[in-house]
C-alpha cells in the first residue's frame, strides 16, 4: 500500500527507534499547526499493563451509549492502520497516506522518530475530524512519550506499574512509576488502577504536587467478583456488573479501571457502562483462535490461545489463568520474545503451570531472541524447553491429545499468528 512506502522512509529519519523526547514532538506539531490544541476530549492512559484493555473497555461503552470515539494505541498487530481508529473505524489507507505525506514534507527531513511522525499523523486525524472522546494510549513511559503533548486531558489514567522496558525507564518500579505519572495534570482527576506499594506512593505524591484528584483503586474504588460478574463499589454508589468478555480474572480489574473513569467523567449512564464491559474486544489478550490452518493443526478436545504479553506480571496472569483450568488437560506454551524482555521473569511464573515449552524467533524481528537463548532462560526458570524452527513445526510437535497450546511472549510474535492465520 502507498502508506507502507512513507512508513518505510520515516523509518529512516533517526538513527535510534526509541529517544525519549518532547523537544522534537513540540517542533513537528508547530509547523502542523499545533492539532494537539484542536483536539476533542482526551483520555490519556499510561501504565505497564493492562493499557489496551482500558482503552478497550472505555471505546465500547462509550460506543454502546451512540458516542463517536477517536482511539490511538500501539504497537499494532498486523497492519499499522490499527493504531489510528477515526470516529470509530480504522484508518482508511487514503486518508493515512495523506497524512503521513504532510508530516513527512513538514518536517524537511529533520531527526524524528518513526513513534514521533506516525503519532503526529494520529493527532493531525483526530484533530480534522470530530469526535466525542479521543482515547489516547501511551505508546512507552509517560513523561517523555510522544503523546504527552495535550495540556489539558479531561481525565488519565495509570493501570498496574511494573518492570518493563528498564533500558528506557529505569530499573525499579518507583522511577518507572515516576514516568507513568509524568502524564497527570494540574487538576485533572487520574484514575488509578492496582498498585504495589512504591508505585502507589510515587503516583500520589505526584498528584498532590499538582493538585490532581486521585481516584484510586483500593482506596476510592473496589471490585469483588460475583457469580454472574463482578460488583464494582465506588463514586456514585455500587455498580453489578456482568462478567468481562475478554477472559482472565485480571479483567475485572482492568473492566473496573474503566468503570471509575466512566463515573469520574459523569458523561456515560450504568447501561453503557455494562453494555461495554459485556461487548468489549481485544484481539491479541487471552484471545482464544477457534479458526484457521493453526487451529486446524489441534488434536480433538485441544484448545489455541494467543497472548500478546512479554513482561513478569503478564506471566503472573497467564499463570492465575491457565493454572486456575483443572479439568486435566496440560498446558503447552509456544514462545519468541525480544531480547530486550526479562524472559526468565516472564516464564518464571508458569513453572508448575505449564508441562513444556517450544521456543521460535519471531519472523523478521531482528530484535527477536534467538530460540537457543530464549530455550536458555525457560529452563532456568524451571520450565522443560525445547526449540522449534516455527510456530508451525511447533504446533506439530504438540504432544497428540486433548490440551491447551497458549502461543505467547510477544504482541509482535502475536500479529504474525495472526496475520498468517487468517
Amino acid at each position: 500500500m502507498p502508506s507502507d512506502a512513507i512508513l518505510r522512509r520515516l523509518l529512516a529519519l533517526h538513527p535510534k527507534v526509541i529517544d525519549l523526547s518532547l523537544d522534537r514532538m513540540r517542533r513537528l506539531l508547530a509547523v502542523l499547526g499545533h492539532p494537539e490544541r484542536h483536539l476533542p476530549p482526551v483520555i490519556h492512559v499510561a501504565g505497564t499493563n493492562g493499557k489496551g484493555s482500558l482503552v478497550a473497555y472505555l471505546r465500547a461503552m462509550h460506543e454502546a451509549a451512540g458516542k463517536t470515539v477517536h482511539v490511538y494505541t500501539s504497537p499494532h498487530l498486523v497492519r499499522f492502520h490499527e493504531r489510528v481508529r477515526v470516529a470509530g473505524r480504522l484508518i482508511a489507507e487514503d486518508a493515512l497516506t495523506d497524512l503521513l505525506a504532510r508530516c513527512e514534507a513538514l518536517n524537511e527531513g529533520q531527526n524524528v522518530t518513526f513513534f514521533e511522525v506516525t503519532t503526529a499523523a494520529a493527532l493531525l486525524a483526530f484533530a480534522e475530524t470530530p469526535a466525542d472522546v479521543l482515547l489516547l494510549e501511551v505508546g512507552l513511559g509517560g513523561r517523555l512519550d510522544a503523546t504527552n503533548v495535550v495540556d489539558r486531558p479531561v481525565l488519565t489514567a495509570i493501570t498496574p506499574v511494573s518492570l518493563d522496558h528498564q533500558q528506557y525507564l529505569g530499573d525499579t518500579v518507583d522511577l518507572i512509576a515516576a514516568e507513568k505519572a509524568g502524564i497527570i495534570k494540574p487538576g485533572v482527576p487520574c484514575v488509578v488502577g492496582p498498585q504495589g506499594p512504591e508505585a502507589a506512593a510515587v503516583i500520589a505524591a505526584e498528584a498532590a504536587k499538582l493538585g490532581a484528584p486521585l481516584i484510586a483503586h483500593g482506596r476510592d474504588w473496589t471490585v469483588t467478583p460475583t457469580d454472574r460478574g463482578f460488583r464494582w463499589q465506588g463514586p456514585g454508589g455500587p455498580l453489578d456488573l456482568p462478567r468481562p468478555a475478554l477472559p482472565g480474572a485480571h479483567q475485572i480489574e482492568n473492566a473496573g479501571s474503566a468503570v471509575a473513569c466512566a463515573r469520574t467523567l459523569g458523561t456515560l449512564d450504568d447501561a453503557a457502562i455494562a453494555a461495554g464491559i459485556a461487548r468489549v474486544e481485544w484481539p491479541a489478550r487471552l484471545q482464544r483462535l477457534t479458526r484457521g490452518p493453526l487451529v486446524e493443526m489441534l488434536s480433538p478436545g485441544a484448545e489455541l490461545w494467543l497472548d500478546g504479553g512479554h513482561n513478569p506480571a503478564a506471566g503472573e496472569i497467564l499463570a492465575a489463568h491457565f493454572g486456575g483450568a483443572r479439568d486435566g488437560r496440560p498446558l503447552h506454551l509456544i514462545a519468541g520474545m525480544l531480547n530486550t524482555k526479562d524472559a526468565s521473569g516472564f516464564f518464571r511464573p508458569l513453572n508448575g503451570i505449564a508441562a513444556d515449552v517450544q521456543t521460535v524467533a519471531i519472523p523478521d524481528e531482528v530484535n527477536s531472541l534467538a530460540p537457543d537463548a530464549l530455550a536458555g532462560f525457560a529452563r532456568d526458570a524451571g520450565l522443560t524447553a525445547t526449540t522449534a524452527p516455527s510456530v508451525e513445526a511447533a504446533m506439530a510437535a504438540v504432544p497428540p491429545g486433548p490440551s491447551r497450546v497458549l502461543i505467547c511472549g510477544s504482541l509482535y510474535l502475536a500479529g504474525t499468528v495472526l496475520a498468517e492465520n487468517g
